[in-house]
């Protein structure tokens, strides 16, 4: 039991990590914004390369954090019967969850976008815009990455609530939903 917290532990600490790294794009974003705003109407000049980068870090941010969010149990669900459940009967939704949808999805997203993002690296991909950024293949490759990270800690969620229901009172969720509203 102490491998499979460990484990937990460790891929937890994957998307704390990122995701904590990636929040930092938002003030990144809102400066740049700022930037592009006063360059074009102080001073009438446009910069597709600015407005671009808004957009990859926007993407960055929210593909690259979607499974810290998941980690910090973020995401918006219908919740009326779920934080009803005792920590047991919450553990088998996640499971159950984690196992019939969020690693299928996650491994389809994986193998339907490989290919393309193999080919946008083969073909360096850039923006189709004059003075854009040439990086599209990096920014395509958020898509298996994210998919990538949402299966990591999805095996988090799974392996957690099997402890739970499996009868391990210290491997409850950090997150106690009843505690909210």
């Amino acid at each position: 039991m102490k491998t499979i917290q460990r484990l937990i532990g460790y891929l937890d600490a994957v998307n704390e990590a990122t995701g904590r790294a990636v929040a930092w794009l938002t003030l990144g974003m809102v400066m740049v914004t700022f930037t592009v705003v006063v360059l074009r109407y102080a001073f009438n000049i446009g910069w597709i390369a600015m407005q671009e980068s808004i957009t990859y870090m926007h993407a960055a941010v929210f593909m690259l954090g979607a499974a810290y969010t998941l980690k910090h149990d973020g995401h918006v669900r219908v919740d009326i019967v779920y934080r009803r459940l005792s920590d047991r009967g919450r553990a088998w939704v996640d499971l159950l969850g984690t196992l019939l949808l969020l690693l299928p999805v996650s491994g389809f997203i994986v193998w339907v976008s490989w290919d393309y993002v193999v080919s946008s690296w083969a073909l360096r991909e850039g923006s189709g815009e004059t003075g854009g950024l040439p990086w599209v293949y990096l920014l395509k490759s958020a898509i298996p990455a994210m998919a990538i990270l949402m299966m990591l800690q999805g095996v988090a969620l799974a392996l957690r609530s099997l402890l739970v229901v499996t009868g391990h009172p210290e491997a409850t969720p950090e997150h106690d939903p009843t505690q909210e509203l």
